[in-house]
């Protein structure tokens, strides 16, 4: 894990009720909707990892990637 990504996640474990949020919503609050938008094209390994950071549950994340 790179120290962006570090960072990120602590970005991430500040957001107050991430858990009441949508997918959008937290893409938008974290910072991250240019880059899921990227990554969901380019590196889908990358998209899943970035949506389990925001606390996405596995089968949602299978269903937005797929």
């Amino acid at each position: 894990m790179t120290e962006e990504d570090n960072n990120l996640l602590l970005k991430i474990s500040k957001i107050e009720d991430l858990a009441g949020m949508t997918v959008n919503e937290r893409l938008y609050v974290s910072g991250l909707m240019k880059e899921f938008d990227r990554c969901r094209k380019q590196d889908k390994e990358r998209a899943k990892q970035i949506l389990s950071w925001l606390r996405v549950d596995r089968t949602s994340i299978e269903k937005i990637i797929s």
